[in-house]
């Protein structure tokens, strides 16, 4: 991107168009989900979005496991616990889902989705090659949708709901023919 461009865009939303100096070496680095059955969330994002289990943390006494999850290939992921919480603080787009213990026995929807009211968190999105293909695939797995492709304007983009509620919007990089 230009420093034209920067600016522009920094002058039409009213932000600073430089970057701070000081946050050069800040990454976005995760987002937390939490996640009533860890079985059925793990089975989700590992099978229908192919992410990969990186780390899992389990506290015992505080009744609470934490997965992390990436959209990568394990091959260099560290042996090491410690190693591979750093290998996982250097990535980008890490996915953690939280599970407090004894949720999965609890009848109905433990947590907000953000999407009803009163709104607040709305989705995650994730990238893929074939927005079409991707969405055929998990309407042929009985993914649940909150919006097709063909529904509404937006027909570049579909969303779709994990095991606890939560909207995945999917998207692809190239305009669609």
């Amino acid at each position: 991107m230009t420093a034209r461009t920067r600016a522009e865009l920094a002058a039409v939303q009213g932000v600073a168009a430089i970057r701070d100096a000081a946050t050069a070496g800040f990454v976005f680095n995760h987002t937390m989900l939490r996640i009533k059955d860890p079985r059925a969330s793990l089975d989700f994002y590992t099978r229908v979005l192919g992410f990969s289990l990186a780390r899992k943390v389990d506290f015992e006494q505080a009744k609470f496991s934490l997965y992390f999850l990436v959209l990568a290939e394990l091959d260099d992921l560290p042996d090491g616990d410690e190693e591979r919480r750093q290998w996982l603080a250097r990535q980008r787009g890490v996915l953690e889902l939280t599970h407090n213990h004894g949720t999965e026995s609890q009848p109905g929807p433990v947590y907000h989705d953000g999407n009803s009211e009163p709104r607040g968190f709305g989705h995650i999105c994730v990238s893929v090659p074939d927005v079409r293909a991707a969405c055929a695939r998990m309407e042929a797995m009985g993914v649940p949708f909150q919006k097709k492709l063909s529904d509404g304007s937006m027909r570049e983009i579909a969303f779709i709901k994990d095991p606890d509620g939560y909207w995945i919007e999917l998207i692809q990089p190239l305009p669609l023919d």
